[in-house]
């Protein structure tokens, strides 16, 4: 009787321990699965997130669509002509004028400025050096990450081009540094040398700044209570725009205050919200998925094995 009693009990143990393994582990293909598929649909939400961001193409279609840009310049930061990115300006000049536009440019972006001078087919007497120079809100010249900011012309040639483009634009910066801040930019181009005879001839400038988004490795903590425009620094920068004399108020000046479309950014929202939330769900389910793996069969038997 005892032995029957014993075998019994063994067969009960033996079946509680199988009922619990099954109760208690995970297969380790349905968590590995969990995490692929988990994987997939934030990599998904991410590339939506990449797509909803504008690119240079996308602003170059919507600026084609409501016409060409302006077709004067400036001749000064105050009077420089605005342009929204991806819009062409043309401007009609003379060689040795400075000739001024103003785009803005967000957190986050990347701005490329390119400019074309048709130069005049009359004869000219020299070679004739053209320079292009970006300059942020608080009119600090900028550096070219890469490009051909100065280029010359030779003496038969028929036209230049210049292309620069910018650093990153930083949400915020120290006092000391000068870093791109988001805000307007202010891009002139003019001839820096050439033999004194060739000055005054007409020549035809081309200006196109493009911008695209450089997505979350380069977004900071941060970002400025306003953005570095005219008339920032100021209550109400209508009132600065309007003339104490009475005389009608600049159209560029007016302009220049536009923001780009959609907005300025608020500084607090970049696609390293996704990775991170990405990282932390797929490292939650490896976690479960190891533990499974190292758990073992289930709870130990009570009765020795010897017994």
């Amino acid at each position: 009787m005892r032995i029957v009693q014993g075998l019994t009990g063994r067969i009960r143990t033996r079946r509680e321990r199988a009922l619990g393994a099954r109760t208690w582990r995970v297969p380790a293909g349905r968590v590995l699965t969990s995490c692929v598929a988990a994987g997939a649909a934030l990599w998904g939400a991410a590339g939506m997130a990449a797509a909803d961001s504008p690119t240079p193409a996308s602003s170059a279609s919507a600026s084609d669509a409501s016409g060409d840009g302006p077709t004067e310049a400036g001749t000064s930061f105050r009077t420089a002509t605005a342009v929204k990115p991806g819009q062409r300006a043309t401007a009609d000049a003379s060689t040795g004028d400075y000739l001024y536009w103003v785009v803005p440019v967000d957190q986050g972006q990347q701005a490329t400025v390119r400019a074309k001078v048709t130069l005049p087919k009359a004869a000219r007497r020299g070679t004739a050096t053209w320079q292009l120079d970006v300059y942020d809100g608080l009119r600090r010249r900028q550096a070219c990450r890469y490009g051909a900011q100065t280029r010359a012309a030779a003496q038969d040639a028929s036209s230049v081009e210049l292309s620069c483009t910018l650093r990153t634009v930083r949400g915020w910066a120290e006092p000391w540094a000068n870093d791109p801040l988001p805000g307007s930019y202010y891009v002139r181009l003019t001839v820096v040398d050439l033999p004194q005879e060739d000055l005054g001839q007409p020549v035809h400038a081309e200006v196109r700044a493009d911008t695209a988004e450089a997505g979350g490795a380069q977004a900071v903590d941060g970002s400025l209570a306003a953005p570095l425009v005219p008339g920032a620094g100021t209550a109400t920068p209508q009132d600065e725009a309007t003339p104490q004399d009475g005389a009608s108020a600049s159209p560029d000046r007016a302009t220049a205050l536009a923001e780009p479309d959609g907005g300025w950014s608020s500084g607090w929202w970049s696609d390293r919200w996704i990775w991170t939330a990405a990282g932390g769900l797929l490292a939650a389910l490896a976690g479960i998925w190891g533990y499974s793996l190292t758990r073992g069969s289930g709870r130990p038997s009570r009765v020795p094995p010897g017994a």
